[in-house]
């Protein structure tokens, strides 16, 4: 069925279910729901009109299309027997939005807007005010994400603590008395990372196809992204101007996750492949598009792509966060200490760091040797 964000004007298209209110589950409703016709009609007020679940009555999300800070957003209209108080319900439910989206800012922000966004559509579908909604309802939506969605556990683990955080805000500024997802119960995340990275012969034949390539950014994309650890966002929007020294070493500033800056040392080889990248510009960014714009996400995964076909490298669906993994893989399997590896990737946790060591169950490397030896002389 067709919807409209209630966070956006981006449209949407979520599976076909039951939008009705749980406690009105029959099989009347049901039959009645899925023979209901799909279209939205958009009306020249921007007016998004949803067919609802029972009789032809419709319900209205508005939207305000605009830049981030003015756009509106309202619940679901109640139906038609029930009274009408939607706008002081809409309003709140706006300030509670708003409140847990300021605590966030750059691409955060953007991504939990998008994660909380998929939680206010799948309430708008049935119906459900948000902050109505009880523990029960968000088990069903878990199951949902888990047998409709067919999410992996890591995705509905980040989407749910999303909306388990926004329940949280609300009951710390007073909105709720407590939080519905306090005692809801999520999947459990597997220990390992699900990307595959390249192996340690994958990655020497990418960096040799990039060296070689014609594209000038090429090698300095597979660079800061194998050989520095940079999250794709990272590398894409460092500029000219962030390349420095400090303390005799070449370093570049990186403006990480949560806006925190840090300064990244640059090995021979990354400085040479930079170099190249920048040839003789004084300004603006250092990874470049084939059109002489700045690099982004998607055409360097397009250059990643034709790289790794080029190099021989049989991968599916190439993308630059596989680099970032071989980073952690590589240097944990040449022996570098794990604090030292999570310090390189900026892991705020070190159990983050650990979901990459894939040998980390190798009995070569158990700490019962370890101290074993250290106790030699006593046995």
């Amino acid at each position: 069925m067709r919807c409209w964000s209630p966070l956006t004007s981006t449209r949407c298209e979520p599976d076909r279910l039951v939008s009705v209110h749980p406690s009105r589950f029959s099989a009347a409703s049901t039959r009645a729901a899925l023979a209901m016709d799909s279209t939205v009609n958009e009306g020249p007020d921007k007016t998004a009109r949803v067919p609802a679940a029972s009789g032809s009555r419709f319900r209205e999300i508005h939207l305000l299309r605009g830049p981030p800070q003015s756009q509106e957003m309202m619940i679901p209209a109640e139906p038609a027997s029930a009274p009408s108080s939607l706008g002081p319900i809409a309003d709140q439910l706006r300030l509670a939005v708003a409140a847990y989206l300021a605590r966030f800012k750059g691409s955060s922000r953007e991504h939990t807007e998008s994660d909380l966004r998929c939680y206010l559509i799948w309430c708008a579908e049935r119906n459900l005010d948000p902050l109505a909604a009880q523990r029960l309802h968000l088990e069903m939506y878990i199951r949902w994400m888990q047998e409709t969605r067919l999410f992996k556990p890591s995705t509905i683990s980040r989407r749910f603590s999303v909306t388990a955080g926004f329940y949280r805000t609300c009951a710390i500024d007073g909105v709720l008395e407590h939080s519905p997802a306090e005692h809801v119960r999520r999947p459990a995340v597997p220990a390992e990372s699900p990307t595959l990275g390249f192996t340690h012969l994958q990655f020497e034949a990418l960096l040799t196809a990039a060296r070689q390539s014609s594209h000038p950014c090429d090698f300095a994309l597979v660079a800061m992204l194998g050989l520095l650890g940079l999250r794709i966002f990272e590398a894409t929007s460092t500029n000219i101007a962030d390349l420095g020294e400090e303390h005799g070493h070449r370093v570049l500033r990186v403006c990480g996750k949560g806006t925190k800056i840090v300064l990244v040392p640059l090995p021979p080889a990354v400085g040479r492949a930079i170099d190249r990248a920048v040839a003789n510009r004084t300004h603006g960014p250092i990874l470049l598009n084939g059109r002489g714009g700045r690099m982004d996400r998607h055409a360097a995964t397009r250059r990643l792509r034709r790289l790794a076909e080029t190099a021989g490298i049989q991968a599916a669906r190439a993308h630059p966060h596989m680099l970032r993994h071989t980073f952690v893989t590589t240097m944990l399997d040449a022996g570098v200490d794990l604090r030292d590896v999570q310090i390189a990737a900026r892991h705020a946790d070190p159990r983050t760091t650990m979901r990459y060591d894939r040998a980390r169950q190798n009995l070569d490397r158990h700490p019962n040797y370890i101290l074993a030896a250290f106790m030699a002389s006593g046995t």
